[in-house]
C-alpha cells in the first residue's frame, strides 16, 4: 500500500540575505517562513480534515472544503515556483534569457524589452493580491502572459508555468511599502532564466 504524505515547506537554494538589496533578509524570511508555511500548514489541515471525515463516515462541505483547499495548493506550488526561479543578482539572477527561452521571447513577443514591458504590465495591473506568471500554451506552442489572483483564479488550466512573481502585498511591503512597481522592476535583477528556460524545454519535451 502507498503510504500518503503530506506537504512541506521547500528550502531556498541561497540564504535569506542572498537576494538583497532587492529583497531584503527581513522581508524574505518572513514570506518564507510565515506566509508560505501558512498555505502549507493549512493545505495540511485539510487533508486530516479529509481523513477524519473519511474514517468517521461524516459528511464534509465540499464546495468550502474544495475551495479552500485549492487556495492553499495555488500558494503552496506558486511560492514553490517562485523561489526557483530567483538567485542572488550576478549569481545565477539578472542579465537576459538565453538559448531555447530567448528564441521563443523573440518569437513570441517580438523582442526580449517587449516581453519585459507586457509582463510588467500584466504584474503591476494584476488586482489585489496576486500573481503574474508566462506560462506555455503546448496547443498553440505560445508563450503567453497569465494573471493570477489568489493563487486560484483565472488559471488556464494545464498550461505549464515558467517564471511567477508573487505580487501579493506581503511579498515586498517591508522593503517597498505599497510600491508594487519599484518591486517589479527590481525583480529584473534576480530571475534565474537558466531555470525558466529549463522549464519550457522540460514542457516542450513533454
Amino acid at each position: 500500500m502507498v503510504e500518503s504524505k503530506k506537504y512541506t515547506l521547500p528550502a531556498l537554494s541561497f540564504e535569506y540575505g542572498a537576494l538583497a538589496p532587492f529583497i531584503s533578509e527581513k522581508q524574505l524570511t518572513l514570506h518564507h517562513q510565515k506566509h508560505h508555511q501558512g498555505y502549507v500548514t493549512g493545505a495540511n489541515a485539510l487533508l486530516e480534515k479529509m481523513e477524519k471525515a473519511r474514517s468517521e463516515g461524516s459528511d464534509l462541505d465540499q464546495k468550502a472544503l474544495l475551495k479552500e483547499f485549492s487556495f492553499h495548493i495555488g500558494g503552496h506550488r506558486l511560492h514553490t515556483l517562485f523561489w526557483e526561479n530567483l538567485a542572488p543578482a550576478g549569481k545565477g539572477g539578472g542579465g537576459a534569457p538565453a538559448g531555447t527561452l530567448a528564441e521563443w521571447i523573440n518569437r513570441d513577443f517580438g523582442s526580449f524589452d517587449r516581453f519585459k514591458k507586457e509582463f510588467t504590465q500584466a504584474a503591476s495591473s494584476t488586482e489585489g493580491s496576486g500573481w503574474a506568471v508566462l506560462t506555455i500554451c503546448l496547443g498553440t506552442q505560445r508563450l503567453l502572459l497569465m494573471q493570477v489572483e489568489k493563487h486560484n483564479v483565472h488559471v488556464y488550466p494545464g498550461f505549464k508555468i515558467l517564471m511567477a512573481l508573487d505580487v501579493w502585498e506581503h511579498a515586498y511591503y517591508l522593503d517597498y511599502m505599497n510600491d508594487r512597481a519599484k518591486f517589479i522592476e527590481n525583480f529584473w535583477n534576480i530571475v534565474r532564466w537558466d531555470v525558466v528556460n529549463q522549464r519550457l524545454e522540460s514542457a516542450l519535451k513533454s
